[in-house]
């Protein structure tokens, strides 16, 4: 990519971080998701979010799986996020 593309393209995201940040009600969400983005990309980030749920309440990768039918490879990277992010484990923890 050039440096054009990729300072237009940051810009575009610090702007959808922003707009997200204007999101208050649940209902504001589901809206705006769902013009946002097609069912499966939401289904996939609503399947994520739950599956690194489980895996911080101790459960297994086997049982992960089983609840969620997310793939181990999904599942790998929710745990490294878990292990190496900062949102999962600000967001999602009690």
């Amino acid at each position: 990519m050039n440096k054009v593309k990729d300072k237009v393209t940051a810009e575009m995201i610090e702007d959808l971080y922003k707009i997200l940040l204007k999101l208050e009600t649940v209902e504001d969400c589901k809206n705006f998701f769902e013009d946002v983005c097609t069912f499966q990309e939401i289904e996939k980030m609503a399947q994520r979010t739950y599956a690194a749920k489980l895996l911080l309440e101790g459960k297994t990768y086997a049982q992960t799986i089983d609840e969620t039918a997310i793939s181990s490879a999904t599942l790998s990277r929710v745990s490294r996020c878990i292990q190496h992010g900062k949102g999962y484990n600000k967001f999602l923890k009690d």
